[in-house]
């Protein structure tokens, strides 16, 4: 019984390794390009150069302030639209004078580059807070209408008469039948669209400042910093990658009956 303990620790450092060896190439590369002199310090610093300039940054209360205000808007927005991009999507399945009024808006906005409103939703909301959560809202509804809807409408015909011929609501049908079976495609959405709130909370913030993570990547650039762009590069890299880990464990633990969850 004690060998497979022994052997874990090195089954695990070799799974690692296995995950991780082409961003170790990738950081190698970079490395010994920058050192090598092959391009200028000033448009490509070593990566030790970086990860120096991290450290910094992190002892002066550099990363986790900007880091903050990024993650509140993103996740003011995703939530916003999280709640009524599921109540939407619920209602086109369930109701066809829904379908018929929010269907053309949805196929409209769904495909348009929702960047480009950053002038209109600036103009409208200033450049704090509620300019970035509103645009995350407006950019992430649109998945989360279109995957509710599919998720509603792709459960059992057979399940639904069975619950309405027991005498079961339309508002229970929804909320014990249809929202539970459209779990794993809601989740799907949610978890798409995080990367997306990300996206355009940075995106957002080095159009419009007001601070955060982008607009602090902005101004490190204006005066050439460029370890310290690299180091919020990073930042939004390392971000996007621990809250996707997170959604998935999320959803293994939420639906665990799932097959793409397992």
């Amino acid at each position: 019984m004690r060998e497979p303990t022994l052997h874990r620790p090195r089954e695990l450092a070799l799974a690692v390794l296995r995950r991780s060896y082409p961003l170790l190439l990738v950081v190698a590369a970079w490395e010994l390009a920058a050192r090598a002199g092959l391009i200028r310090a000033l448009f490509l610093p070593p990566f030790s150069t970086v990860i120096e300039q991290l450290w910094v940054l992190l002892g002066e209360g550099e990363i986790i302030a900007p880091l903050a205000v990024s993650l509140y808007r993103a996740f003011a927005g995703l939530a916003l639209a999280v709640v009524f991009g599921v109540l939407a999507g619920l209602l086109m399945a369930r109701s066809r004078w829904a379908h018929w009024a929010l269907d053309p808006l949805v196929s409209l906005a769904f495909p348009a580059p929702k960047i480009a409103f950053v002038p209109i939703f600036i103009l409208w909301f200033g450049i704090d807070h509620l300019s970035k959560i509103l645009l995350v809202a407006f950019t992430c509804i649109f998945p989360m209408i279109v995957a509710t809807y599919h998720g509603a409408v792709a459960v059992s015909r057979n399940v639904i008469w069975s619950a309405q011929a027991m005498g079961t609501s339309e508002r229970r049908l929804l909320l014990r039948v249809i929202l539970p079976a459209a779990q794993p495609a809601i989740f799907g959405g949610v978890r798409v669209t995080v990367p997306v709130a990300l996206i355009i909370a940075f995106t957002a913030e080095m159009i419009a400042g007001g601070g955060g993570v982008g607009a602090a990547l902005m101004f490190a650039q204006r005066f050439f910093q460029t370890p310290t762009v690299f180091v919020y590069i990073l930042v939004m890299l390392a971000s996007g990658l621990v809250l996707d880990a997170a959604m998935l464990r999320l959803r293994r633990r939420l639906i665990p009956w799932d097959d793409e969850a397992a």
